[in-house]
């Protein structure tokens, strides 16, 4: 009999397991709530074409380029099996709906799903914008069709990045070395964090001086800085430009001027009075509520989270219905929010708090597809953290007590009060007059700042960090002579602009209108997996291969890296959204070219021939040049020692950011002692000569394997007949087998340069016996690894605290060693964190330094950490999330072995 369907059964789709989790709890028994785990099509890698059209125009980008840009899509292997249960559920019922996001990414997965699926029962458009069940019920009443226009942008942004980065990053691989990928928005990510560099390099320090004084009696005192002499005004850090010099016509004091003005006031001739003092309003209106862009900046400055971490946890909150959906370009709330954020100011922090209107907000995308409301808790009344606090833990408490703040904050009262600016003269008989000014603010109704205070990004004038300090003056008066407590000359340097941290790169790259917020994070993950930044705290220092790829790029692709012309592709594709725009023109004018521009194709066509050692290269000084080689940045100078000219090169130490390799550091490092090899002696056991090297790892010893004897060179033999003498040929010399030299690296402490022969065998000895286990007759032994000094016992191991202990340590100590547990306050173990039971596989959670770097594991699933997120950061909680998101992702396609070729027949 034929299987019949239930009735009234109707399938809703989502993105993530956890989302459907959710959904499920509020829909009922009348639904089946699955997950398609994001896409379930994407384009086919051309390589994977059906061999009949890769030689056709779908060859190379598996788009077809010259018929309307129609792309070629697959499920990919991995979803095969989610798309077979997908269309095995779809069959028991009798209409479908379609809960993917709202944002154009989640519009397009909803399309894909309709044409993979070819339903035949009735299809609707489900979308909501928080998942809770009064949400959930009124999108089951306002379903709609999917949005053709929303699909078409998500569609061009897919194949402009196709485009992009097929033609382009085969460019970076021949002229800058291989693996390297050029990308819409990544180029233009990498390009603002190497041009701070640049600024940063080009940059002339300024030393200037100023004097600040305590002023006033007691406890009334007061600091108070110089601001004018005679009448004109004392230079400060914003006075000068990024040469160095003077941009005013202002008093610039040197050290012995500050100084001399300083002996001078400090006089007891000299008076202080106060010659000038203002008093305004001061009015402090609270933060809008969060964005995509907002909640990764500020994350960033108060909670040290990266992009990647802050969009995973939100995500996370998002799926569990405790935040609205966190991919929004808008600040404004509903009236439903409006209401609830109110009434939680009112009842918590006091009905003054709250404005008799309520505040409205308003954002700069037009774009009303992607101006969704803001993000803040989900319902129609908040949930406090505190009500949480034993749902939530970790990060995902910390997220969301940010957002719950910064929301009931944005509908708090101004914060109010008054800011005092007071003068005060110095008058000495032979310096003339010095004027002094100091300002204070006094919060007189604290308003929305009693529940949030927005961060801010560090500042570029060291001045302006004690701008918005909330501090105090005494009452004063006009006329009044304040008695001198302190003087002091100060001298100050100004700074280079600030490097790009995760939050000022998201702030700046929205400000361009370069990308959308939501791709930010994957965007910053990009360049860091990529190499061309490094994360260093938080500040973000570009390698030198992303000079070298910013300046071909800047070179031939000039427009594709323009700010303007990145930025106006987003409103094209806006546009595009919109139904303003047709997909196929606007890629065709892209592509081909129009009136505008080239075009991408015509650019790469014209290429003319690039000069890979000219991109590669950076002239520090006269005679001093940069090389970005295969292996990492050299310096490159003449060697006068050379009989060929071959010049000499000196590795450039990792550590070294690009602005702090100057002329004088790279001519420190040219001037530095060759260690090369230097010969320590003879291993008495061996006869072997052991030499000190420095080698791209660090400093190490080895044993030199001696040369291979010469084959002797045959005799000549005389033709008794002929009289005629003959040279045999040569017989080739058999080659030995290679022989690996026994190598070992220096110790920290160790210098390669006065390292000496006893010590060399010392390590080339490693490992070292310590004893054996009385207990098992197990022999325990300390050496030296990749991850430093550690002891060893069969398969056991621990750490040691120095690597001293390889050599010292006793067998009683390492039995007490072995002794301790691998984790706690002493923990010796290789894992670098532990945490208790996963609560689905019941194992011990660890995170351990692999060959791929850090991961997260539970002995049976493996989730290597993102490059951008911290490991101290990652708690109990995001760790049990990581795994649940890799199990839900399900296992890797293995990769088939290639067929095996057939043995060539032998003649």
């Amino acid at each position: 009999m034929p299987e019949s369907k239930s009735a009234g059964r109707k399938l809703v789709i989502v993105e993530s397991p956890a989302k459907a989790k959710t959904i499920g709890q509020y829909l009922g028994d009348g639904y089946e709530v699955l997950a398609s785990v994001g896409h379930i099509r994407d384009l086919i890698e051309p390589k994977n074409l059906p061999p009949e059209l890769k030689k056709g125009s779908l060859g190379k980008f598996s788009i077809d380029v010259e018929n309307g840009f129609a792309p070629y899509y697959v499920v990919s292997d991995e979803k095969k099996r989610t798309v077979a249960d997908l269309k095995k559920a779809l069959k028991n019922a009798d209409e479908l709906y379609l809960a993917t996001d709202e944002d154009r990414e989640g519009e397009a997965i909803a399309w894909h799903l309709l044409e993979e699926l070819k339903p035949k029962v009735p299809v609707k458009r489900m979308v909501f914008h928080e998942i809770t069940k009064e949400a959930i019920q009124r999108a089951q009443e306002n379903t709609r069709d999917i949005d053709t226009a929303l699909v078409d942008a998500q569609e061009t942004r897919r194949i402009l990045d196709r485009l992009y980065g097929f033609e382009i990053s085969p460019v970076l691989w021949r002229k800058v070395g291989p693996g390297l990928s050029a990308g819409r928005v990544q180029s233009a990510a990498t390009r603002l964090v190497v041009d701070r560099e640049r600024e940063r390099l080009a940059f002339v320090s300024a030393v200037y001086w100023d004097l600040t004084a305590e002023l006033g009696a007691s406890s009334e005192t007061f600091q108070a800085r110089l601001a004018r002499l005679d009448g004109k005004r004392v230079a400060s850090g914003r006075d000068f430009d990024d040469k160095g010099q003077l941009t005013g016509d202002v008093v610039a004091l040197d050290e012995a001027a500050a100084e001399k003005l300083a002996t001078a006031l400090r006089a007891d001739t000299t008076s202080f009075t106060v010659t000038n003092l203002e008093t305004k309003p001061y009015t402090r209106r609270p933060a809008a509520p969060f964005t995509t862009s907002t909640l990764q900046q500020e994350a960033a400055r108060k909670l040290r989270f990266s992009a990647r971490q802050t969009m995973s946890v939100a995500q996370g909150l998002y799926e569990n219905g405790h935040i609205t959906y966190m991919r929004t370009d808008s600040p404004t709330l509903s009236q439903q929010a409006t209401d609830a954020a109110r009434s939680q100011a009112a009842a918590l922090y006091g009905a003054e708090t709250v404005p008799e209107k309520p505040r409205v907000y308003t954002g700069k995308n037009k774009n009303a597809q992607e101006a969704h409301e803001a993000i803040r808790p989900a319902g129609d009344v908040f949930k406090t953290p505190s009500e949480l606090s034993t749902v939530l833990r970790g990060n995902d408490f910390k997220l969301y007590d940010l957002i719950w703040k910064r929301t009931v904050a944005s509908q708090m009262a101004d914060a109010r009060g008054s800011t005092a600016s007071v003068t005060i003269a110095g008058t000495t008989a032979d310096a003339g007059t010095a004027e002094f000014t100091a300002s204070g603010t006094v919060i007189t109704f604290r308003g929305f700042l009693a529940a949030y205070e927005e961060g801010k990004d560090e500042a570029r004038d060291p001045e302006a960090k004690e701008a918005d300090d909330e501090k105090r003056l005494p009452n004063l008066t006009v006329g009044q002579e304040l008695p001198l407590q302190q003087l002091e000359a100060k001298g100050h340097e100004t700074s280079p602009p600030p490097r790009y941290t995760e939050a000022s790169l998201v702030k700046t790259l929205e400000e361009l209108g370069i990308g959308r917020p939501s791709t930010y994070a994957s965007i910053i993950s990009t360049i860091i997996d990529r190499g061309y930044v490094t994360p260093r705290g938080t500040a973000l220092v570009p390698n030198w291969i992303a000079f070298s790829v910013v300046r071909l790029l800047e070179d031939h692709f000039a427009d594709l890296v323009e700010y303007d012309f990145t930025a106006e592709m987003e409103d094209d594709l806006d546009r595009i959204a919109d139904g303003e725009q047709n997909r196929v023109d606007w890629l065709t004018g892209f592509y081909f070219g129009n009136e505008h521009h080239k075009g991408l194709r015509t650019v790469v066509d014209n290429l003319g021939e690039i000069d890979a050692r000219d991109i590669n290269s950076v002239k520090l000084a006269n005679g001093i040049t940069l090389r970005i080689g295969k292996y990492g940045p050299y310096l490159e100078t003449p060697d006068p020692e050379s009989a060929d000219g071959t010049p000499r090169r000196v590795n450039v130490p990792p550590e070294l950011a690009p602005d702090e390799l100057t002329a004088a550091k790279a001519q420190e490092l040219i001037d530095a002692p060759v260690v090369g090899d230097r010969i320590l002696g003879v291993n008495p056991e061996t006869g072997k000569q052991i030499a000190a090297k420095d080698g791209r790892y660090g400093p190490y010893v080895t044993e030199l394997e001696p040369e291979p004897e010469p084959t002797p060179e045959p005799e000549p033999v005389v033709d008794i007949a002929t009289g005629e003498v003959k040279t045999p040929k040569k017989k080739p010399a058999k080659k030995a087998p290679a022989v690996k030299p026994r190598t070992a690296s220096l110790f920290k402490s160790m210098d390669p340069m006065t390292v000496d022969l006893e010590t060399a065998l010392k390590l080339l000895s490693l490992p070292r016996v310590v004893g054996v286990d009385p207990a098992d007759g197990v022999e325990i032994t300390t050496q030296n690894g990749r991850y430093g000094p550690y002891l060893k016992k069969g398969t056991d191991s621990r750490s040691l605290e120095s690597e001293d202990l390889i050599f010292d340590l006793t067998l009683d100590k390492a039995l007490e060693i072995l002794a301790q547990p691998k984790y706690g306050a002493a923990r010796t173990s290789s894992a670098l964190k532990e945490f208790e039971a996963d609560p689905e596989s019941g194992k011990p959670i660890r995170i351990r330094d692999g060959r791929f770097g850090a991961y997260v594991t539970d002995s049976i699933t493996n989730v290597t950490i993102p490059r951008g997120e911290d490991i101290e950061s990652i708690d109990f909680e995001r760790a049990v999330q990581m795994l649940a998101d890799k199990r839900a992702k399900g296992p890797a396609p293995k990769r088939k072995a290639p067929p095996r070729k057939a043995a060539a027949k032998k003649k």
